[in-house]
This record gives C-alpha cells, sequence and structure tokens, in this order.
C-alpha cells in the first residue's frame, strides 16, 4: 500500500487530532462490539438484595446448629506446665523489662544445656576472669555499637550463671569459618589472658 497523504489542516478548517472511536479499527474487536447488551453497573449504594443467596451447593437450608456437651456448654482445659499457661488476661508487647530479661536468661540456660550434652563439654567458665588456658564460655553474640556486626565488632555476653552477664570482646582470627548473628546462643572455647578480649579456637553452635 502507498503512504497516505497527511490531511492539511488550516485554522479555518481545522481537522482533529484523534479520529472518533466509531473510524477507529480498534473499535470493531472492543469488548462492547461483542456484547453490545450489557447494562451499566450501578451504583454500589443504590443496590438491593443485600445478604440474599445467589448459589448454593446441596441441601444446606433450613439447618439449625447448636452447641454440645454437658449442660449445654462446653469446658476447656488447659494443657502442659501451669507455668507455661496464661491465667489471666495478658496484654502482647506489655511485658516488664525484668520478665522479658528472666525468659531470656532461662533460654541461655536451656540452649546452654544443650550445647554441653550435645559437643560433651565438660562445663562452663566465667567470661570475665583471666584465663592462661582454654576455657569454654558459654554466651549469647551481641555488638560493641549501633553499627552493623563485623568481625571487629563482635562481643560474648556471658550467661547469668557462669559469668553474671559480663562482656568480652571476641578475636575471630583464628576460627577458619563462622557465621554469627546478634542474639545467637553459642558457646566459644578460647584464651583470655588479660581477661579484656578472648581468643576464639573453637565454635560450637546450637544444631538443628
Amino acid at each position: 500500500q502507498g503512504s497516505q497523504k497527511r490531511s492539511n489542516s488550516t485554522p479555518e478548517t481545522p481537522q482533529p487530532k484523534r479520529a472518533p472511536p466509531s473510524r477507529s479499527p480498534y473499535g470493531l474487536f472492543s469488548p462492547g462490539s461483542f456484547s453490545p447488551s450489557v447494562t451499566p453497573s450501578q451504583k454500589y449504594s443504590s443496590r438491593g438484595g443485600r445478604g440474599d443467596v445467589v448459589a448454593s451447593f446441596g441441601s444446606v437450608r433450613g439447618l439449625a446448629w447448636s452447641g454440645g456437651g454437658g449442660g449445654g456448654g462446653c469446658a476447656v482445659k488447659l494443657f502442659g506446665c501451669p507455668e507455661q499457661n496464661l491465667s489471666k488476661p495478658y496484654k502482647f508487647m506489655f511485658q516488664k523489662a525484668l520478665d522479658v530479661r528472666e525468659a531470656l536468661a532461662g533460654r541461655v540456660e536451656e540452649l546452654g544445656e544443650v550445647l554441653r550434652r550435645h559437643h560433651g563439654l565438660d562445663g562452663f567458665s566465667s567470661t570475665s576472669l583471666p584465663a592462661q588456658e582454654p576455657v569454654t564460655v558459654l554466651g549469647q553474640i551481641g555488638c560493641d555499637g549501633n553499627g552493623k556486626l563485623n568481625a571487629s565488632s563482635v562481643l560474648l555476653v556471658g550467661d547469668r550463671e557462669h559469668s553474671g552477664g559480663a562482656q568480652v570482646p571476641l578475636d575471630l582470627s583464628e576460627l577458619p569459618e563462622y557465621s554469627l548473628f546478634p542474639g545467637q546462643v553459642v558457646a566459644l572455647e578460647g584464651t583470655n589472658s588479660t581477661g579484656r578480649r578472648m581468643v576464639v579456637s573453637k565454635l560450637y553452635e546450637v544444631t538443628p
């Protein structure tokens, strides 16, 4: 086909920039051309028939539901230890700081016992006492600042039972590989000759 000539447009006889929809070839294949009898949708507020059943499957109409049990009610029974069950109203994220500390300390003790039995460790020492010989300590991984955790900012927050929560910076240069995150419960073996920095030689993690 040859190229179509451009129509001349003058101020006296302006030509529309867009052709009307009836002249557009896309109008022949629009949804309106295939379904011309569709009624326009009504406004949501003016619609009726709210709550009416428009489709159903099976014989479900006319059924009456009622509770069962002794005396027309049901009884609730709590399973597990009484200390782990809620017996009074509880507001989420309204815990006291001391309660959170007790829960975290108890969790560290539980995971420490798992580490000790899994790896066959004799026991744990304090993180604050100087040790010329390798000792094994238990605690949580922490960061010495507000920045991101890196090899030079890792410290160990000792457990409450053996270390009283004392912190000690860690030297991880002797480890071939490691992957740590803040709050991780680990057991470490290393030397702390000055009591101010622990050179880690082994890392014991909680395995699934």
